[in-house]
C-alpha cells in the first residue's frame, strides 16, 4: 500500500509540474507560434509584397496583423493550446519519467540514450493526444477575420467534425506529421537537456543555478527546433487551408516535404524557423525551469 501511495504521489507531482510548465509557456509564447504558422502556410507565389496577406518576415507579419486584424489577433487560436498544453505537458513529463525507467537497459543510472529514447516515446505519446487540438489551432490561426467575426474554438471544432469527421481527414488530419515533429523534438530536447545538465556542475548560488538551467533549456529548445522544422512545415501545410479550395494538395508527411522542396526550394522547409526558435528556445527554457522548480515545490508540499 505504501508503494502505491508513493507511485501516485510521484505521478501527481510530475503531472502538476508538467501542467504548470505548459500553461505558463503557452500564455507567454503563443504570438510567436501564430506568426510561425502564418509564415509556414504562405506559399509566396500568388501574393505580392504589398498584399496584406503576404508576410516578408516576423515583424512584417506582426505589423500587418496588428494593422488589419487588431492587437487581439496575436492570440488567435490560443484556447486550444491552453486546453491542450496543460494536460499535454503533464503527459509529456509524466510519460518521459516512465519511459526513462523502460530504457535503462540494465544501467544503474540513466544514459544519454535513455534520455533520448524516453523523450522520443514521450513525444509520440504527446502527439497522438494533442493532434486534434493542433488541427483546430492551425485552422483558427490561418483565419484572417477580425474581432467578433472570428469563429469560436467550439464552432470551428464542430465544423471540422461535421465536414470531415474525426478521422485522418478531420480532427486527426496530419497526425503522422505531428508524431514526427513532436517525436524528434522531444528526443533532442530531453536528450540534450538532461545529458548536459548532468555534466555541468550545479551552482550553490540560486541566481547562477537559474541561469545555468535557462541556458541549457534554451539551447535544448533551439537545437530541437532547428532539426524538426521540416516536419513542422509539412504539418502546417497538411492541417492548414489548401491552396485550391476543394483540392487536397498536401496529404502525407514525406509527400508534403518533397512537394514543398520541389516547388519552393530547400529553404522553404525552414519557413517559420526564426519565430519557432524565438518561441521554443526561451519556451523550452521556461518549461524545463518551471517544471524543475514546481517539482521541488510540490515534492516538499506533499512530503
Amino acid at each position: 500500500m505504501a508503494d502505491v501511495k508513493k507511485v501516485l504521489k510521484e505521478a501527481a507531482i510530475q503531472i502538476g509540474s508538467g501542467g504548470s510548465a505548459g500553461f505558463v509557456e503557452v500564455c507567454i509564447m503563443h504570438p510567436l507560434d501564430l506568426v510561425k504558422t502564418r509564415l509556414q502556410i504562405q506559399s509566396g507565389k500568388s501574393l505580392t509584397k504589398n498584399d496584406p496577406k503576404h508576410y516578408s518576415g516576423i515583424f512584417d507579419c506582426l505589423r500587418k496583423m496588428y494593422k488589419y486584424e487588431g492587437l487581439t489577433s496575436f492570440w488567435k487560436g490560443i484556447v486550444p493550446p491552453i486546453l491542450a498544453e496543460t494536460p499535454k505537458r503533464a503527459v509529456k513529463f509524466f510519460t518521459f519519467e516512465q519511459y526513462k525507467q523502460f530504457f535503462m537497459f540494465g544501467s544503474p543510472t540513466p544514459t544519454p540514450l535513455t534520455f533520448s529514447l524516453a523523450g522520443l516515446g514521450a513525444g509520440v505519446t504527446e502527439a497522438i493526444l494533442v493532434n486534434p487540438f493542433e488541427v483546430v489551432k492551425v485552422t483558427l490561426q490561418s483565419n484572417r477575420a477580425v474581432g467578433k467575426e472570428l469563429p469560436s474554438t467550439w464552432v470551428v471544432t464542430k465544423e471540422i467534425v461535421r465536414t470531415d469527421g474525426l478521422g485522418f481527414k478531420g480532427l486527426n488530419k496530419g497526425v503522422t506529421a505531428t508524431i514526427a515533429r513532436n517525436g524528434l523534438f522531444n528526443m533532442v530536447y530531453f536528450g540534450f537537456y538532461h545529458s548536459v545538465k548532468g555534466y555541468l556542475p550545479e551552482f550553490e548560488d540560486p541566481v547562477k543555478e537559474f541561469i545555468r538551467k535557462v541556458g541549457i533549456g534554451f539551447t535544448s529548445g533551439t537545437l530541437a527546433s532547428c532539426l524538426n522544422i521540416p516536419f513542422d512545415v509539412a504539418k502546417s501545410r497538411i492541417q492548414g487551408p489548401q491552396p485550391v479550395p476543394g483540392q487536397i494538395k498536401y496529404k502525407s508527411t514525406l509527400g508534403s516535404v518533397v512537394l514543398v522542396y520541389k516547388e519552393e526550394g530547400f529553404m522553404a522547409l525552414y519557413k517559420g524557423l526564426l519565430p519557432k526558435v524565438l518561441r521554443l528556445g526561451p519556451g523550452g527554457a521556461i518549461m524545463l525551469v518551471v517544471y524543475d522548480y514546481m517539482h521541488t515545490f510540490l515534492t516538499a508540499k506533499l512530503a
